[in-house]
């Protein structure tokens, strides 16, 4: 049987040459958990232009590869929302699992992947049809997803259990599983699909996982609860929980070389395509900030809805 890192190493030979697609972003769709919402904001000038009911306390986001459409998890309904991005109203709502969380968009075949924090699996769906159809066992307690560039491969952080699977998607099975930190929560795959980061929340501090290897290469410590991780030219920005603060890690070499200070208890975190900008949703400000990557100051923040979450991809 072939092993882990020659499965990965064969699978990372398309994966190594593909990069981020140049397209330009308008608005952000930010999870309201507590106010049960879904704010849109205008990032031109930031401001909320429209709130959306979703019901069950929603929290995971991820946009359709052409923007149309935002996928919302609700873990309290039990249920993946659909909403149509333009129309700024729900389009459908089908069940998935028992605590639906994280969600990634697959790139090219349509299909939606969520993970399920209660049966330790990932939900794998057909958006259209608003089905599941397969369900892949990994570890406890799954929470942020993470798909390569070119599709091939889906990253899962597997929180209680310490790791990060690793999951082909052409086959649903799961290729092996990588030790990182402390409760990972958020994953992040860089636009080569090379290398992955997760945010370790109990242990303080940012994985560095080889995707080829199978293994993870590095670890930094940043600060206090770290939840998610966007990357930028050379930098990981870390949201850190707890000390209302994001982390700006050098890649090179592995160093935090600035804090900014942000709103109380940053979460979702996310880059535009353009790498001018970052945007961070603080759960308990109400608000989403945009930081200037170049300044690594704060340059705008919007009000939205009640408990921000954002957790995933939520730019369009």
């Amino acid at each position: 049987m072939m092993s882990l890192t020659a499965m990965l190493g064969s699978i990372a030979v398309a994966v190594s040459g593909a990069a981020e697609s140049a397209k330009t972003v308008s608005e952000a769709f930010v999870t309201n958990q507590t106010g049960d919402s879904l704010s849109v904001v205008s990032l031109s000038d930031m401001k909320s232009v429209a709130e959306i009911a979703i019901g069950g306390k929603p929290a995971g986001i991820a946009m359709s590869p052409d923007g149309k459409l935002a996928y919302v998890t609700s873990p309290e309904s039990k249920e993946v929302v659909v909403v149509d991005a333009r129309a700024r109203k729900v389009a459908n709502r089908f069940k998935v699992g028992e605590a639906p969380l994280g969600i990634a968009a697959h790139p090219t075949n349509g299909r939606l992947y969520v993970a399920d924090w209660f049966t330790h699996s990932i939900s794998v769906v057909d958006p259209g049809a608003g089905k599941v159809i397969a369900q892949i066992p990994v570890g406890e307690s799954p929470s942020g997803l993470a798909v390569t560039p070119d599709g091939r491969l889906l990253l899962s952080a597997d929180r209680d259990s310490d790791q990060v699977s690793i999951i082909d998607t052409a086959t649903n099975a799961r290729l092996g599983t990588v030790a990182v930190g402390k409760r990972p929560f958020g994953v992040t795959i860089d636009a080569g699909g090379t290398r992955a980061y997760t945010a370790n929340v109990a242990s303080d501090d940012m994985s560095v996982i080889d995707i080829a290897a199978g293994k993870s290469v590095g670890t930094v410590a940043v600060g206090h609860r770290p939840y998610a991780v966007a990357l930028s030219s050379g930098r990981a920005f870390v949201t850190n929980q707890y000390a209302g603060t994001v982390s700006v890690v050098e890649l090179d070499g592995l160093r935090v070389v600035q804090t900014i200070e942000v709103g109380d208890h940053p979460e979702g975190i996310a880059i535009d395509p353009s790498a001018a900008n970052i945007y961070v949703a603080c759960w308990f400000d109400n608000v989403l900030m945009r930081i200037d990557t170049a300044k690594l100051a704060i340059t705008g923040e919007a009000a939205v809805g009640d408990g921000p979450r954002a957790f995933g991809l939520f730019l369009r």
